[in-house]
């Protein structure tokens, strides 16, 4: 017995071409976005296979010999090297320390500018808050340099004249991990404010209307309200920070560096610098790159099935 396949019917094709005539444009504008991610984002993925071959520059990656210890010599390596140790120890934490003190700051200044009442002195912080966000951190390590020096910085020459000790910022690694925190912060919190302020926008005002009613003041309607309505957005900005726990960027670390704290300041993104691309060991800073995003990966999953378990919706 012969079994037909099943033809859409003619009302299910119009339905498509319908469809299609309607909404072509914006598939069209779909092409360009799609296109990129594929050459630059996917085609390249081809070469992860490096981490588990030896790499020469004169193969293709499909014809590289895999490399000894069933293709992990390269991760086996990375683990035994001591300055990736140091780096993956500094990586996280650096990370989690931006975590700890930068992450609740655009909460609480966000809070903050929403209860000022001078709507001009209001736009006037809130510029003055978001200006650090569009410089460079070679630009924003110049300024610390001019700043922070134990001999010649601004604020240690004001501390000199009061009758205070220098306090060596750039040079001491324990001074020198929380200038690194604090110099995010002040870099970063004006322009993750800007998302909390938006949340705030959504909040509806008849839920501060009738805390006022029950008799609740300022910092009551801020916790029974504000915060219960940003919740959803710091719990979802909460799990995005700790997928990011093991990555790192390199232009802060290595902007702000220097030869007396290096024990501190490299990271791995400094380290896949120094030995990928000056070492040339392509092999061994690719599988370390693997490490790197499968540990981030990981934690955003974990982090979003945490959420999920406290009752809250998560990123997917």
């Amino acid at each position: 017995m012969k079994t037909s396949s099943a033809k859409p019917s003619p009302k299910t094709v119009q339905k498509t071409i319908n469809y299609v005539k309607r909404y072509w444009t914006l598939y069209l504008l779909l092409l360009l976005p799609v296109t990129y991610f594929i050459i630059f984002k996917y085609i390249p993925m081809t070469y992860i296979q490096i981490a588990f071959k030896k790499y020469s520059i004169v193969q293709g990656p499909w014809e590289m010999p895999w490399a000894d210890n069933y293709g992990f010599e390269y991760f086996i390596k990375a683990f035994s090297n001591r300055d990736f140790l140091l780096a993956l120890r500094n990586t996280i934490m650096l990370n989690f320390l931006d975590l700890l003190v930068g992450f609740p700051a655009p909460i609480i200044l966000a809070i903050l500018l929403n209860e000022l009442p001078y709507k001009r002195f209001k736009r006037f912080t809130q510029t003055v808050a978001y200006m650090p966000h569009f410089l460079s951190w070679i630009i924003i390590s110049g300024l610390a340099k001019q700043l922070f020096t134990p001999t010649s910085g601004l604020v240690n020459i004001v501390l000199g004249r009061l009758g205070f000790e220098p306090i060596p910022f750039l040079n001491d690694p324990v001074h020198w991990v929380w200038t690194y925190v604090f110099l995010g912060v002040w870099q970063s919190v004006g322009w993750n404010t800007i998302i909390y302020l938006a949340a705030i926008t959504g909040i509806n005002p008849e839920l501060y209307e009738a805390a006022e009613i029950d008799g609740a003041g300022r910092f009551r309607k801020i916790w029974h309200v504000t915060l219960p309505g940003l919740r959803p957005t710091i719990i979802t900005l909460l799990i995005l920070s700790l997928g990011r726990i093991l990555g790192s960027e390199f232009d802060r670390p290595y902007a702000l560096s220097n030869n007396l704290v290096t024990e501190v300041s490299n990271v791995i993104s400094t380290y896949v610098y120094a030995y990928g691309i000056k070492g040339l060991q392509f092999s061994l800073t690719t599988a370390v790159g693997i490490f790197q995003s499968v540990v981030c990966v990981i934690f955003l999953f974990a982090a979003n099935a945490l959420a999920k378990k406290f009752g809250e919706r998560g990123i997917w």
